[in-house]
């Protein structure tokens, strides 16, 4: 076989790379300054593959260990498969290298190299824990093979985990390695998009496209495959129009003009013989079954089996699949590698282009394509392991739909079993649409899917299947497990609530028999609704949880409950939620290790934030985020715990840089409305900050009406409040008033008291500038008379400040200065620094009336404040009154570091803590910071100190220069 990968003469591929030397000088130099990533993107017969291949032969990869592996459109229960094909022939590599012992947890994905693997570890009864371990062995062995480039192809088509694996990977790269990831951009999902989106500033980036060929180029093409100086320019201008420009094109029509004999040599070039001869469809299917339909029968049988199988498989499987002699096999392989159509690896044999594999098998008559189908079926049971999702598939393609249900449930348990929900979600959801099932078999497979599928972060769209299978289930527990299901899939989709509520409490009936199950339920019927239901009545569930509590067995769904109730105790005022987060403190230790322990401190954390216990927030949601990442490798709890802390870093007024992590986050890998909905609600109450009314004012508008009607009740306080003070500000209170009085009742209507007393000094500001002031007394009175007897820290400070309003609009000045002095002192307390100036605001606004000094140092403060955290809408306003009573504010204070005055404050903490030494992922964990926010910061420091490197930037920290 000669370089090119062609056995023989009338050379169908270029022999030289053609017509992209600037593209290949830039992954080569990518590829040098390691860590790298680099992503080669191109439709499908743009030459990624060559591209990448050509890359070995590069004077920048001598040395380096090129490690290859690609992703298959036919997907396998066995996850990570492009890094068990790169990696499982590296024992030689990997022998005498010191491995951590966590490398022996990959002893079951690569038994291969069992030899040189530490032991494996005792098994763990977590599955995301199991599958962090996994990832951290795959970087210790990544590491430890040294100088490496690491070559993943087709992306578009890899499985989650695979994605996942990339994300952990290059969050932290080892220091020797290059990776270079390939993938059709058109096809490639939001998730593989999202890997190299924000790359690390340490880690060097570069994104390579591959464009058409141009006319030039095509020419340049033609005549290195066809061996000669030159081609017509008439020749290659009509060749790069046929073929679209695609190089893999361009070989197949020169291949089958060859073999028509079409082209003559011409003055030491070439030429066609005649031009309409080139009368061939854009690209390949045409050129391609022409081509396998010149070959001798045994070939083209050998070809049709190859182009049913789609993947590289061993000449045994092959000759299983053609029904031919082994003898008759083996000289059909030998034809088809001659033409061309075929490369030859490891001992394996498949298509030079998946798209040449799809034209032959598109050409296949219906029942000739079953026939072979249903041989690879058979054929590929003798690989071992068992290749069960390619099982399934060629039963399916073969219509032997029976057979299929069994085997993609038999790759779904195996899927399960490697803890890849992703996966069985997936073959689950193609056999319930697809499958005719017997009601019993459609119920069972339905509730594996719907459990499956609820832990996701990209969550499936389920619920018509679900629907499906309750409306077929006979009653008892399944149908109510089902029913319980569907109503989980419309509470996190935010769709439908009085279906929701429905699910449930029907759910309840059938339930009697599972307590954890029952319990659960309970706790869904107490969370907030936009429907009328009394709130009494979801709070009785809350009782009735805690009695079934006892039977609950199982620790994780006791938690579960546990955290539930207490979050709803939070913002209902109950001051039990203190008692309860206090046992799910002592049931996990004091640590949140895994997933659902994670989620249960997330979410007590959440509602305390909402309801005014700031401090309890931040300790809990950081606990939650210390092992966050760890506890669940697919990054969705670290995911929801960073966007937790935003609205956190909001009400402790560290707006610093905030605005930078909210829109990391939000391009970030959620679309599940709860996450969507924080992050816009953070992002809305910020933009007035920089003074641009009129825009903050219409996305306020739009939050509040989505979140709303998505049910968040609990986060409706802050787009109110920020809207109707916007709204007030433009002299539109009234507007602003009608607008949110749907939300307003909501949460009253829910019970919520403690976390809409947030937005009542708004709101009674915004009555008062309407002119009804009866109305702003009587929210007053009515907030006042429901807190009662609730925990509810906001209280005190609101209410105060809805007091001072309300004196102030009679010119009550001193009595409105003592309520908004008081208040502010409330705000601080909790901490509430932004709401704290505001007061500081008002009440000197009220003593400046009265000539009062004190007024002087209360504007200070609230100057200070407001400029510390940014708030320009706030600042300007403030400002103004300073100098409307004849006050010069003064500057922001130098900082202590005097040369690091450019530097916010957010940005010296990143530059300290680069300095000592700390990396990106430890700075993001340290500060509740995605790495890619640690990383703008950092840049930002590193520029504006001139710096090339953290011990540059340590020294300019150590010694600034002077004034």
């Amino acid at each position: 076989m000669s370089a090119d990968g062609h056995r023989g003469v009338g050379r169908t591929v270029s022999p030289v790379l053609v017509g992209r030397d600037a593209e290949l000088e830039r992954l080569a130099a990518a590829v040098a300054a390691r860590p790298s990533v680099v992503v080669v993107e191109g439709e499908a017969g743009i030459g990624k593959s060559r591209l990448v291949a050509e890359l070995a032969a590069r004077p920048e990869v001598a040395g380096l260990r090129l490690l290859s592996g690609g992703c298959s459109q036919i997907r396998e229960p066995f996850p990570l498969g492009p890094l068990v094909e790169a990696l499982r022939s590296r024992g030689g590599d990997l022998a005498g290298a010191a491995l951590s012992p966590v490398a022996g947890a990959l002893g079951s994905l690569f038994p291969e190299l069992a030899d040189v693997l530490p032991e494996a570890p005792e098994p763990l009864d977590d599955r995301a824990a199991e599958r962090h371990r996994l990832f951290r062995g795959l970087g210790v062995v990544l590491a430890a093979l040294g100088p490496a480039v690491l070559v993943v192809e087709d992306l578009h088509w890899a499985d989650e985990q695979t994605v996942e694996f990339l994300a952990y990977l290059l969050a932290n790269p080892p220091a020797t390695l290059s990776v270079v990831l390939t993938y059709r951009g058109e096809e490639a999902p939001a998730g593989v998009r999202a890997l190299t989106a924000r790359p690390a500033d340490a880690i060097t980036h570069e994104h390579v496209g591959l464009a058409p060929m141009d006319e030039r180029q095509t020419r340049a093409l033609a005549a290195a495959i066809l061996g000669s100086a030159e081609v017509s320019a008439e020749f290659a201008a009509h060749l790069c129009v046929r073929a679209s420009g695609l190089p893999l094109a361009i070989q197949e029509l020169l291949a089958l003009l060859r073999t028509r004999g079409a082209l003559i040599r011409w003055e030491g070039g070439w030429a066609r013989r005649a031009l309409d001869a080139l009368d061939v469809p854009v690209g390949v299917r045409a050129s391609v079954q022409e081509r396998v339909g010149r070959l001798s029968p045994a070939a083209r049988r050998v070809a049709e089996a190859a182009a049913a199988l789609q993947l590289a498989s061993p000449v045994a499987v092959l000759t299983g699949v053609t029904g031919l002699s082994p003898a008759e096999a083996a000289d059909g392989v030998d034809e088809v590698l001659d033409s061309g159509l075929f490369v030859e690896r490891d001992g394996m044999v498949r298509f030079r282009h998946v798209l040449a594999a799809q034209a032959v098998h598109e050409g296949i008559s219906l029942g000739r394509r079953q026939a072979l189908h249903a041989a690879a079926a058979t054929a590929v049971r003798d690989l071992r392991p068992v290749p069960l999702g390619r099982v399934a598939y060629h039963l399916r393609q073969a219509g032997r739909l029976g057979d299929w249900v069994d085997a993609a449930e038999s790759a779904a348990d195996q899927a399960f079993a490697l803890g890849d929900d992703a996966e069985v979600a997936r073959l689950l959801e193609d056999v319930l649409r697809h499958a005719d099932l017997a009601p019993e078999r459609r119920a069972a497979l339905t509730i594996r899917l719907g459990w499956a599928a609820s832990e996701l972060l990209h969550l499936p769209d389920v619920g018509d299947l679900l629907a499906e299978a309750l409306d077929k289930a006979p009653p008892g527990a399944v149908r109510g497990e089902l029913r319980f299901l569907l109503g989980m899939q419309l509470e996190v989709t935010r769709t439908d609530p009085a279906r929701r509520y429905r699910m449930f409490t029907d759910a309840l009936e059938e339930l009697a028999e599972r307590p954890e199950l029952a319990a659960w339920t309970m706790v869904a019927l107490a969370l907030p609704a936009t429907m009328d239901v009394p709130s009494h009545e979801r709070l009785g569930w809350l009782e009735r949880a805690l009695e079934t509590l006892p039977e609950v067995g199982d620790p994780a769904t006791r938690l579960l409950v546990l955290s539930k109730v207490a979050m709803v105790f939070t913002v209902v005022g109950d001051p039990r939620w203190a008692e309860l987060t206090d046992r799910v403190v002592r049931e996990t230790g004091g640590y949140a290790g895994r997933r659902r322990e994670v989620n249960a401190y997330r979410s007590i954390g959440d509602e305390a934030c909402f309801s005014g216990h700031h401090e309890v927030a931040l300790r809990l949601l950081s606990k939650a985020m210390e092992s966050a990442a760890s506890a669940d490798v697919t990054g969705g709890a670290e995911f929801r715990c960073r966007a937790s802390m935003t609205i956190v870093a909001y009400c402790r007024g560290a707006w610093d840089g905030l605005g930078e992590e909210v829109e990391a986050l939000r391009h970030g890998r959620s679309d599940r409305p709860v996450e969507v909905n924080l992050l816009d609600t953070v992002a809305a109450c910020l933009s007035p900050s920089p003074g641009r009314l009129d825009a903050a004012q219409d996305l306020l508008r739009e939050v509040v009406r989505r979140v709303g009607a998505m049910g968040d009740v609990d986060l409706l306080p802050f787009p109110v409040s920020m809207l109707l003070r916007v709204a007030t500000a433009r002299g539109e209170a009234a507007a602003a008033i009608a607008e949110t009085s749907e939300a307003v009742a909501t949460w009253e209507a829910n019970g919520f008291w403690p976390v809409g007393v947030r937005a009542v000094p708004a709101l009674v500001e915004a009555l008062l500038a309407a002119g009804r002031p009866a109305e702003a007394a009587e929210v007053v009175v009515r907030y006042e008379s429901r807190m009662l007897g609730l925990d509810a820290p906001l209280a005190p400070a609101g209410l105060r400040q809805a007091r001072g309003f309300m004196a102030a609009a009679e010119q009550r000045w001193r009595e409105a200065a003592e309520h908004f002095t008081a208040a502010a002192a409330d705000f601080r307390r909790l901490p509430a620094p932004y709401e704290a100036a505001q007061a500081d605001e008002q009440a000197a606004a009220c003593l400046f009336a009265l000539g009062d000094p004190a007024a002087e140092p209360a504007l200070k403060a609230a100057i200070t404040v407001y400029g510390g955290m940014g708030a320009r809408w706030d600042l300007d306003r403030a400002t103004r009154l300073a100098r409307r009573w004849g006050l010069r504010p003064a500057p922001p204070a130098p900082s202590r570091d005097g040369a690091n005055d450019s530097l916010s404050a957010r940005q010296q903490q990143v530059a300290r803590l680069a300095a000592a030494g700390l990396t990106n992922q430890e700075i993001a964990r340290e500060m509740f910071l995605s790495p890619k926010t640690v990383d703008k910061h950092l840049g930002a420091a590193m520029r504006k100190f001139g710096a090339r490197s953290r011990t540059e930037l340590a020294r300019h920290l150590d010694h600034p220069a002077g004034p």
